[in-house]
C-alpha cells in the first residue's frame, strides 16, 4: 500500500494529532477493506467449489444408484439358480434333472460385475487451489467422507473384485451351455457360489458408497433392497 501525505503545515500539536489520526485511520481502512476483498474471494471461492463437488457426487450417485440396480437384477437371477440346484442336491436329482433345470434357467447364469468409475476431479481442483480450505468444517467433513468412500471403492474394485471367481472356469461353463450340452452338477454349482458371492461382495461395498454420496449432496437414503 501506498500513501501520499498531504503537504500542509503543521501549526500546532493538536494538528499533528489529528494529521497522525487522520494516516492511522487510512491505513486501517485500507487493512480493513483489503481483508473484506480477501475474505469475499475465499467466500465465492468456497462456494464455487462446494457447487462443483456436489454437482460431480450427484451425477456419481446416480452412477451408483443405477449400478447398484443392475447388480441386485443380477444376484436375483443367480440366487433363483442357486436356490434350484440346492433343492436338486437335497432331493438327490440325478444329473440329467440337474443340468435339465440349467439349461431352463441359463439365462440367469451372468458374470455381470458392474462397479461405478466414480470420478473426483472437482475435488482435486478444489484442493489443488486450495478452496478446500475454505469451506466450512461441517461442509467439508460431509465432502472428504464422501470422497474417502469413492477412492476406498475405486481401489476395492480394481484389486478384488473378480478375485473370487474362476473366470476360466465360468467362460468354460458358459461355452457348454451356448452349445447346448451337459455340465458337471457339482463343479457348476462351485462356480454360481462364487458368482454369488462375488456379486454379495461388490453390493455390500457399493452401498456404504451411495450412503456418504447420498449425504454429502442431501439426498434421501435408498430403500431397502
Amino acid at each position: 500500500m501506498h500513501f501520499e501525505l498531504p503537504k500542509i503545515p503543521l501549526a500546532s500539536l493538536k494538528d499533528f494529532l489529528k494529521h497522525y489520526l487522520m494516516i492511522v485511520l487510512s491505513i486501517l481502512t485500507a487493512l480493513g477493506l483489503e481483508a473484506w476483498i480477501e475474505h469475499s474471494h475465499h467466500a465465492h471461492a468456497a462456494v464455487a467449489a462446494v457447487a462443483a463437488m456436489q454437482a460431480e457426487l450427484r451425477l456419481n450417485l446416480k452412477d451408483t444408484d443405477e449400478v447398484l440396480e443392475k447388480d441386485e437384477a443380477t444376484l436375483s437371477g443367480i440366487d433363483k439358480l442357486d436356490a434350484a440346484l440346492t433343492a436338486d442336491f437335497a432331493n438327490q436329482a440325478d444329473a440329467a434333472t440337474i443340468n435339465q433345470h440349467i439349461r431352463d434357467l441359463h439365462d440367469e447364469f451372468k458374470l455381470n460385475l458392474n462397479s461405478p468409475g466414480l470420478p473426483s476431479n472437482a475435488w482435486e481442483v478444489a484442493v489443488a487451489n486450495q478452496s478446500a480450505t475454505w469451506i466450512t468444517d461441517e461442509e467439508l467433513k460431509k465432502l472428504s467422507a464422501a470422497y474417502a468412500a469413492q477412492r476406498d471403492m475405486n481401489v476395492w474394485a480394481a484389486q478384488s473384485m473378480s478375485l473370487a471367481i474362476n473366470v476360466p472356469e465360468f467362460v468354460n461353463f458358459m461355452t457348454e451351455l451356448q452349445l447346448g450340452r451337459p455340465v458337471e452338477p457339482h463343479t457348476f454349482h462351485l462356480c454360481v457360489r462364487q458368482v454369488k458371492a462375488a456379486l454379495t461382495n461388490l453390493i455390500s461395498n457399493l452401498k456404504p458408497v451411495r450412503e456418504r454420496l447420498a449425504q454429502a449432496v442431501g439426498s434421501p437414503a435408498r430403500a431397502s433392497q
